[in-house]
C-alpha cells in the first residue's frame, strides 16, 4: 500500500537541501591499508544466516567510510562494494531535500514471542518481517507475522521478506496463508527473475525485487528484471555508490525502497544520506538494521525515533574507544587487508 505514512515525524532538524554526489580522486591502495580499520561485531540475533559481522573502516578527507561485502562474496562483487566505500568518504554526499526517512523494523526469524517484543520496543509503525527460515516451517512463519501485526496494530505496514526460499508454488500457498494479516509486499519470494515473473501474475501482493539486483551481475534496469517487479529494492553499498544507486532509482520507472547492506552506523549514514535526496519515499526504508548488531562505532547510533530517521546527522565518524574494543583479530585483521588489496586491483583494472 502506497501513500501518507500513517504517523509524523518529528520536528525536522536543520541542514542542506540541494546537491549530488560528485566525482573523486581514488586513493592510492598504500593509502588505504595506512588507513584501514577492521571490525568484528556480534549480532543480537542471527539474521540472514549472519551471527558475527566484521567490516573495514576508512577515514577519507571527506570523512569515515566503510567496505563490508559479506566474507563469501567474491572480490569482483567485493570491488563493487569498495567504489561504494571510496565514493563516501573520498566524494561528496548528495544533500537531504527530506529532514526524516521514514524507517521499517526489522524482524529476523525468531519466535513469535521475540518478534513482538522487537517491534513494540522499535516504536516504528511499519516492519519487514523474514520468513521461509531454512528448518522453519510456514506456520512459524504465520505465527510470526500474526505477533508483528498484533504489536503493529491495524494500522501499521507488514512486508515479508523470504530471501528467494520459495518456489512459485509454494510462495502461492504461503502468501494465501499471510495475506490475512495484511501485507504491503513480498520482498524477493523466488530465487530466479523467471519464477518472479511467473509468481508475478498469481500473486495477491505486489513483488519487490532484491538480489538479482544487486548480485545479478548484469543491467539492474534490464527489461527481464523490471518485468518481474512491482517495487525494487535500492542498497547503495552493493550496487556501487550513490550515483549508481540514483541511476538505478531515476531509470527503473518503479517504487523503490532503499535499504542496508547491514551495516554499522558508519555506513548507514551513506544510505541514510541516499534516501533522503530522493524525490519521493513511498515507503518505509530498510535503514533500521543497526539495532540488530550487539554493538556500534558509534557513540549515538543511528536508530529509528518512533519509525523515522533524521536526515541531518550527516557523515557518521566512530568513536575511537569502540574502534579499539571492536577491532578484528589479527588474523581478521590479515584476510581483509589482503582481500582489500585483490577487490582493489579489479577496481582499478581495465
Amino acid at each position: 500500500m502506497e501513500g501518507t505514512t500513517p504517523a509524523e515525524p518529528p520536528t525536522p532538524p536543520g541542514g542542506p537541501s540541494s546537491g549530488a554526489a560528485a566525482a573523486y580522486a581514488v586513493p592510492a591502495l598504500d593509502d588505504l591499508q595506512q588507513r584501514a580499520h577492521v571490525v568484528r561485531i556480534p549480532m543480537r540475533v542471527r539474521f540472514r544466516g549472519v551471527e558475527v559481522r566484521e567490516a573495514m573502516l576508512f577515514e577519507g578527507p571527506g570523512g569515515w567510510c566503510e567496505w563490508g561485502p559479506f566474507p563469501e562474496y567474491r572480490p569482483a562483487e567485493a570491488a563493487t562494494w569498495l567504489r561504494a566505500a571510496l565514493e563516501a568518504g573520498w566524494g561528496e554526499w548528495p544533500a537531504p531535500i527530506h529532514p526524516w526517512v521514514p524507517v521499517n523494523a526489522i524482524v529476523p526469524a525468531v519466535e513469535p514471542a521475540v518478534a513482538y517484543a522487537l517491534v513494540e520496543a522499535s516504536g516504528c509503525w511499519a516492519a519487514k518481517v523474514k520468513v521461509g527460515e531454512p528448518g522453519q516451517s510456514l506456520r512459524d512463519d504465520v505465527e510470526r507475522v500474526a505477533e508483528v501485526r498484533e504489536a503493529l496494530g491495524p494500522a501499521g505496514r507488514i512486508r515479508v521478506d523470504a530471501n528467494g526460499a520459495w518456489s512459485v508454488d509454494q510462495a502461492v500457498e504461503a502468501l494465501g496463508a499471510l495475506m490475512p494479516y495484511g501485507l504491503e509486499y513480498v520482498e524477493q519470494p523466488c530465487r530466479t527473475l523467471e519464477e518472479l515473473a511467473e509468481l508475478r501474475l498469481r500473486a495477491p501482493v505486489p513483488i519487490a525485487v532484491d538480489e538479482p539486483v544487486r548480485r545479478g551481475g548484469g543491467d539492474p534496469l534490464a527489461t527481464a528484471l523490471l518485468s518481474a517487479a512491482d517495487i525494487v529494492i535500492v542498497k547503495v553499498a552493493p550496487l556501487g555508490g550513490f550515483a549508481a544507486a540514483r541511476r538505478l532509482a531515476e531509470g527503473c520507472g518503479k517504487p523503490v525502497v532503499v535499504s542496508s547492506a547491514l551495516e554499522t552506523s558508519v555506513g548507514m549514514a551513506a544510505g541514510l544520506a541516499f534516501a533522503a535526496s530522493l524525490p519521493e519515499l513511498p515507503y518505509a526504508c530498510g535503514l533500521g538494521t543497526v539495532g540488530l548488531l550487539a554493538s556500534d562505532l558509534a557513540a549515538e547510533p543511528l536508530l529509528p525515533i518512533g519509525g523515522w530517521l533524521p536526515s541531518d546527522r550527516g557523515r557518521v565518524a566512530p568513536d575511537p574507544m569502540r574502534l579499539l574494543e571492536l577491532a578484528a583479530p589479527p588474523d581478521r585483521e590479515a584476510w581483509w587487508r589482503s582481500r582489500l588489496a585483490d577487490a582493489y586491483a579489479i577496481m582499478s583494472g581495465p
